[in-house]
């Protein structure tokens, strides 16, 4: 018997209602469904099949605007992932005919053609990777100045389910936990790197009234 994998529809649900009552601020900045035509072009302009996670994630939000809702980068609408990943593989072409595509230290490659980019800011991308059996559905950061993943996830329902457990039941995701700003909005941080002067709250878990 296999445990059935988290759900991107259901943790999506349950960070959609969390934000609703408590963050309608970033609530607000989470796009609608994406329309399944750019879902279609995205995957045909790539030259990816998107993972069933990453269309169940597009099926709830056409990526955000503004600022991160989630604890990483603002989340990329499918004309988004187009863009960003065509600009990662101008750049890995460049890195290659200069033979730079590895990192200084002979590691892994900045940038990987099978990886498909779902969130990006400042340089820096969220993605999925689809090399290989092994590391297929993987979700990780890809920093624009270093070799690989970091902070990965086996999932993407696992991150998500992550990031909705630390608003229903308190806690981090990663090393950052959620807190609200006076205005409603939702902000991740450091706990140890909370300035008092932004006078930030810890963002109040499940039922609890802001």
């Amino acid at each position: 018997m296999t445990d059935t994998p988290p759900s991107v529809r259901a943790a999506w649900a349950r960070i959609d209602a969390w934000l609703a009552v408590h963050a309608p601020r970033s609530f607000a900045l989470l796009a609608p469904p994406a329309d399944p035509a750019d879902v279609e072009r995205a995957q045909q302009e790539t030259g990816l099949r998107f993972p069933q996670e990453l269309l169940d994630s597009l099926a709830c939000h056409d990526g955000s605007h503004g600022s991160p809702v989630l604890p990483g980068r603002p989340l990329l609408p499918a004309e988004g992932i187009i863009a960003v990943r065509r600009r990662a593989m101008d750049l890995l072409e460049w890195a290659e005919q200069q033979g730079w595509a590895e990192d200084d230290d002979g590691g892994e490659q900045t940038w990987h053609p099978m990886w498909v980019p779902f969130a990006e800011g400042d340089g820096d991308a969220e993605v999925i990777d689809l090399r290989t059996w092994e590391t297929y559905g993987l979700v990780g950061t890809v920093h624009h100045d270093e070799g690989g993943l970091q902070d990965t996830w086996p999932s993407l329902g696992a991150y998500l389910t992550a990031i909705a457990d630390a608003l229903d039941q308190g806690g981090t995701v990663g090393v950052t936990a959620p807190y609200l700003t006076p205005d409603r909005a939702l902000e991740w941080h450091v706990p140890a790197h909370v300035r008092p002067e932004r006078a930030l709250t810890p963002a109040p878990a499940g039922g609890r009234t802001p």
